[in-house]
């Protein structure tokens, strides 16, 4: 018989995973899933990857993972930064501990990959955020005290609000030039993740994602001659299904 297991950000993942009783994050509810099975996603901010460890055996054996009738839950790659420290005009520091990001750390990691065009710039995969819209990442702290704007960039104007990132064996060091904005005031995000919704194993089949909304991950660009990996994605599986969701950053 399939079950439906309910997701809330006021759940418990020490419950049973109803209604009444839900489970606190989508991975507890994952490992659990079993063909038919659905996953019932409330409102909130989930700062997870869901890792399925199963899918479907069919088109009526699926795997279901949905927003709550109504509902727009978001799964988010990021974390929100807090405590920056001002250095001067309007750029601030931030010094985040690597363990937050464990093995995976996306200011360590520069995008490569057959025809993705640098523009002649450095990228990491990382990414800093002001209220949800992405920064603009240069080279040095010179470039984010002084910044210009990038002529090529779809908002020059935006590209103004620069950051840079430095990494050593025990810290993550961001620069981010906020502008007008206000840090304290703001939210201010970073990634940490790679995925939001993806298999780190292959031949996980039939599954549907419906009506989720999903941000801020950190996967390597995908050319046509490597891994298309992405925030989302079924990692080399077939009959997945994904609709009426929202994909950005």
């Amino acid at each position: 018989m399939s079950q439906n297991f309910h997701v809330s950000v006021s759940g418990d993942d020490t419950w049973a995973g109803s209604v009444q009783r839900p489970f606190r994050t989508i991975q507890h509810a994952a490992d659990l899933a079993q063909p038919g099975d659905i996953v019932t996603i409330h409102e909130g901010i989930y700062r997870e990857h869901v890792n399925p460890k199963r899918g479907g055996t069919g088109d009526n054996e699926r795997i279901l993972y949905t927003a709550a009738l109504g509902e727009k839950p978001i799964i988010s790659g990021a974390e929100r930064i807090t405590g920056w420290e001002h250095v001067e005009g309007s750029v601030y520091r931030a010094v985040v501990p690597n363990r937050l990001f464990g093995s995976f750390n996306p200011y360590r990691e520069i995008v490569w990959g057959d025809w993705f065009r640098s523009l002649d710039r450095t990228f990491h995969l990382g990414e800093v955020y002001l209220n949800g819209k992405s920064l603009f990442e240069v080279v040095t702290l010179d470039e984010v005290i002084h910044p210009r704007p990038f002529a090529q960039a779809r908002e020059p104007e935006w590209s103004l609000h620069a950051w840079c990132c430095e990494v050593d064996e025990q810290n993550t060091t961001i620069h981010a030039n906020f502008g007008t904005f206000n840090p304290a005031e703001e939210i201010i995000e970073i990634n940490v993740r790679k995925f939001c919704f993806w298999p780190e194993s292959t031949g996980i089949d039939y599954i549907t994602v419906r009506g989720l909304i999903l941000t801020m991950a950190a996967p390597n660009w995908a050319p046509p001659t490597a891994l298309q990996e992405g925030l989302i994605g079924p990692h080399w599986s077939k009959g997945w299904i994904i609709e009426d969701c929202e994909v950005s950053n």
